[in-house]
């Protein structure tokens, strides 16, 4: 589908394909864990287990080095769907566990970025979360150390992990750490719990803009329609929901009946090879499945980008590149 397109939600260490896992464990002369990888594909039952799959295959990702190559790959195959910019979503807790020291990761990770854009020109941004199966304090240390250690390429801060177990209200002084630094602010709800955890969210003592999933709210229309009022941004997986079995089908999927009551949506891959998908993959679902036509999809894109977490030169530029209008020459921030 040659048609601009933009990613808010995909977990950087979830981006990496059980060949490059092997590389990486090889370059370390270490085995992928057992258990991992089954006939060249990631080995998971469901959504629990794939947590436990994900912090095995993180494990291997130990160095600047191999943030910075996980990040130019993935980057890379975006661009060659069309992307024009990309948030990852990148783990300090998973980084620390494999004894990467937080500096050192985001390094990596703008070394990436760098690389992918002078080979390709698509941009990207890194949102950080924290894992809220480790705790409030946990997150909150997250926000702290970026706040004191600011990155022009770290933006925004969101919460990841067991969403049923552990609801956003005692994270609040983990989202006011960063809402003070200046990062945006995303918190995955609505996924795996149900309208219950989105309200929870939208609760927050501080602004958060846009929601990981969300696509549970459509059980509350009440929720529906203030989402749609607010102008809160969801950031929706279908892939990942299907696969996981979050809803039966695409044609179960709640995105067409939250696109028609006015929510803001955007389309994500997740963990891309989890779900043998890509970002040109869930833009050809949301045509296939929902009949949403090139017009429609270049909106997501726009919506995409307005609501990411980027200076507004960017934005002003991404959005130029998305109507065919020539972007400013100049290096942007």
């Amino acid at each position: 589908m040659s048609l601009p397109k933009a990613e808010l939600h995909v977990h950087l260490e979830g981006t990496a394909t059980p060949a490059l896992v092997r590389r990486l464990a090889a370059r370390h002369g270490t085995q992928v864990p057992p258990g991992t990888i089954e006939d060249d594909r990631f080995a998971w039952r469901d959504f629990l287990d794939f947590l436990a799959t994900y912090d095995r295959v993180a494990s291997v990702i130990r160095t600047a080095e191999d943030y910075r190559d996980v990040t130019r790959a993935y980057l890379a195959a975006c661009a060659a769907e069309e992307a024009v910019y990309v948030e990852l979503t990148a783990s300090p807790d998973h980084a620390a566990a494999a004894g990467l020291p937080y500096r050192d990761m985001v390094a990596g990770i703008a070394e990436g970025i760098d690389a992918a854009r002078e080979a390709t020109g698509v941009e990207s941004r890194i949102q950080l979360t924290a894992v809220r199966n480790l705790g409030p304090e946990r997150a909150e240390a997250i926000a702290a150390t970026a706040a004191a250690a600011p990155h022009p390429y770290v933006t925004g801060f969101g919460l990841a992990g067991d969403e049923a177990g552990f609801p956003p209200g005692p994270f609040a002084r983990a989202f006011r750490i960063a809402h003070e630094a200046g990062l945006g602010l995303t918190v995955h709800a609505g996924e795996w719990a149900g309208p219950a955890s989105v309200r929870a969210a939208l609760d927050l003592p501080v602004p958060v803009t846009r929601l990981g999933h969300g696509v549970r709210a459509v059980e509350d229309p009440a929720l529906v329609a203030e989402l749609a009022d607010r102008g809160t941004v969801l950031e929706v997986c279908p892939t990942s929901n299907v696969v996981l079995g979050a809803y039966p089908s695409y044609a179960e999927h709640p995105f067409p009946v939250l696109r028609a009551a006015g929510v803001r949506l955007t389309l994500g891959s997740d963990d891309p090879p989890y779900w043998g998908t890509s970002i040109g993959g869930e833009y050809a679902v949301a045509a296939r499945e929902w009949g949403l036509d090139d017009a429609a999809l270049v909106a997501l894109t726009e919506t995409a980008v307005r609501a990411a977490f980027v200076p507004e030169e960017l934005r002003t530029a991404l959005l130029m590149r998305i109507s065919g209008a020539e972007p400013p020459r100049r290096p942007l921030p």
